[in-house]
């Protein structure tokens, strides 16, 4: 039952003793506001970094060719080689493990490559496969991605960037219509933004006009050669391994030592979002060994001044027992006095230490933004 007096009684004592309540309050007030500010900072920084990847597959592996190291079968060191269509089929086969597999053809970016009527832009151009939007992931604005029909039949079709949308068309819904790339005409059946902002495969895709691969390959009399494919691993698979699997298939396939160190380039970004992973995890822990710290010696600092708060009412304990009061009741009265303190001064810590990094938030969201340079995987000889 809700005794009014006895907590009339304390909140007297608490107000009788304002210094002695307030530094009290400080130490638990303090430490709160710190712990949240460090979790809010911490998940912040953890959000924003790794809001600049969402959308791009964490468990891929990018393959591009580089110059041999060793001599091998006749061919000379330094010999620059190309990877086929063949060893696509070939590492679909016989590796175990493969989510998503893309091999990607560049078309460079040239002066006013592409056009539209009397306008014109300059854009990336590249050849994919349609796993590709399994890795770069991308947000449909209109239209459709390329399907598998699209690569048997080269059809001359092609998915253009938001901003190539915007320069050509003012944001209009685009699909149908033709446009010249690189000489040739090409009809749009989809317009894509990319849901990952900082991290792209041969430049941004907002920036990029994307033609079926087996379509570049032909009208830019590639034949059957590509130099750069992306893969990713499906979970439970050792990534290791399969990039293994896989480097094995090439140099099988094109006259390459299997001991060449330098053949094969390999991007490993999964290993590289596993450090990510560890950095992070480094940091949570860090601010919650730091966020606990100063909260437990705003705790000893209550008791510090309990205790000297017990030894200045020494009097008025011994008469209390004098008129029959049990140590319950003392003990549960001090007790009574600190939680209601640290209790109010633990609120005032939480609620100050979340409308502060609101306003941070805020303040963030509506400043202008410099743009990122972001991670390019574009790899050419």
């Amino acid at each position: 039952m809700f005794d009014v007096d006895r907590w009339v009684e304390i909140w007297v004592t608490i107000t009788r003793n304002k210094t002695r309540s307030l530094l009290t309050c400080f130490g638990v007030f303090w430490g709160i506001l710190m712990l949240v500010l460090l979790l809010g900072s911490g998940a912040g920084m953890k959000n924003g970094i790794l809001g600049n990847f969402k959308g791009f597959a964490t468990n891929s592996v990018f393959f591009y060719t580089d110059r041999t190291g060793e001599s091998y079968k006749g061919f000379n060191k330094g010999r620059w080689w190309s990877m086929r269509n063949r060893d696509v089929e070939s590492i679909k086969n016989n590796v175990n493990g493969i989510e998503a597999i893309s091999p990607i053809n560049f078309g460079g970016r040239s002066d006013k490559n592409i056009v539209y009527g009397q306008i014109t832009g300059t854009y990336n151009v590249k050849g994919v496969m349609p796993d590709y939007f399994k890795i770069e992931t991308q947000e449909l604005l209109y239209g459709r991605l390329l399907n598998e029909i699209d690569i048997q039949e080269r059809r001359k079709v092609c998915v253009i960037g938001s901003r190539v949308n915007e320069s050509l068309f003012r944001n209009q819904n685009s699909t149908g219509k033709y446009i010249r790339v690189n000489g040739l005409y090409y009809q749009i059946v989809g317009v894509i933004k990319p849901r990952s902002s900082n991290i792209y495969i041969g430049g941004r895709s907002e920036e990029s006009v994307i033609l079926p691969f087996t379509t570049m390959q032909q009208t830019s009399n590639q034949g059957d050669l590509f130099q750069f494919m992306c893969v990713s691993i499906k979970n439970g698979h050792l990534i290791e391994k399969v990039i293994d699997d896989i480097s094995t298939i090439l140099k099988a396939q094109n006259e390459i030592s299997p001991t060449d160190p330098k053949a094969v380039g390999v991007v490993n970004m999964a290993a590289q979002f596993a450090v990510f992973n560890m950095l992070f995890t480094g940091i949570d822990i860090l601010v919650w060994l730091v966020g606990m710290g100063t909260l437990l010696a705003g705790i000893i600092g209550v008791s510090n001044i309990m205790m000297v708060t017990i030894k200045e009412r020494t009097r008025e304990i011994g008469v209390r027992r004098a008129l029959g009061a049990k140590p319950f009741n003392i003990i549960s009265q001090v007790m009574s006095e600190s939680l209601l303190l640290t209790t109010m001064a633990g609120m005032l810590g939480l609620s100050l230490g979340v409308f502060l990094l609101d306003v941070v938030n805020k303040i963030l969201m509506n400043s202008p933004v410099d743009e990122i340079k972001g991670l390019s995987l574009k790899i050419r000889k």
